[in-house]
């Protein structure tokens, strides 16, 4: 497999890992059940789910694309990055892999204002769904940020994709989020069944993902920052 396929891979993977990690899940599932319940048909609430999703999946597109063509295109900056990236590359997995496996912790403030956004969009019915999709995207989890902006970025930049790789991040953040909204709508039977068996798969996936990064990080680090390989 070619860098570029493994680096598209790796964002659709990260995004999806995203989504179903614990506190990117539990905002998923309460909003679409939040508005869901409000509704009161299965159409409506799958809509609500797509709109959810689309505004979350905006919000990753869009600040990742920007975040990485304004880097891309400072001169000095885009310079600096082609000398050093694959050195900052080996510390920066590491570092994420930590956060992965729950080794280091990056605190992020909790201002609570996404639930009381929640009680005010209620009234905008499925439409809801799409901002709450952009606000909560915005409220980054300590995880989720460590994924988005060390290594998505990271990676992004390192290929200098500001379009491909932050857009199939956001699919990949997707995806996890429209199952459950058509699994909510067939039944919350089928949703609690699901949740349970995602959150088991998220540990197994969040604990390989992180000692996959170390390992990866190591590699860099021995290969560019202390040159012994």
């Amino acid at each position: 497999m070619s860098p570029t396929l493994l680096a598209l891979g790796t964002a659709l993977w990260l995004g999806i890992l995203t989504s179903i990690s614990p506190c990117p899940l539990a905002t998923n599932v309460a909003a679409i059940s939040f508005i869901g319940k409000r509704l009161g048909n299965r159409r409506a609430l799958v809509l609500t789910g797509l709109l959810y999703t689309l505004g979350r999946s905006l919000v990753y597109v869009v600040l990742g694309a920007a975040l990485v063509a304004s880097l891309l295109s400072a001169s000095e900056a885009s310079q600096f990055l082609q000398r050093n990236m694959n050195r900052a590359l080996g510390p920066i997995l590491i570092l994420i892999g930590m956060v992965l496996l729950g080794l280091l912790r990056l605190p992020l403030p909790n201002t609570g204002a996404s639930e009381k956004l929640g009680r005010r969009v209620e009234s905008m019915g499925i439409w809801g769904g799409l901002i709450l999709g952009i606000v909560f995207a915005l409220s980054f989890c300590p995880v989720s940020a460590a994924i988005f902006f060390g290594s998505l970025l990271t990676i992004a930049v390192k290929y200098e994709s500001p379009i491909l790789i932050p857009t199939l991040f956001g699919i990949g953040t997707a995806l996890p989020v429209i199952v459950f909204a058509v699994l909510l709508a067939v039944g919350t039977g089928a949703m609690s069944r699901a949740y349970g068996k995602v959150t088991h798969f998220e540990r197994w996936a969040r604990g390989l993902t992180g000692v996959l990064f170390i390992g990866i990080g190591i590699y860099y680090s021995l290969a560019y920052v202390f040159r012994v390989l």
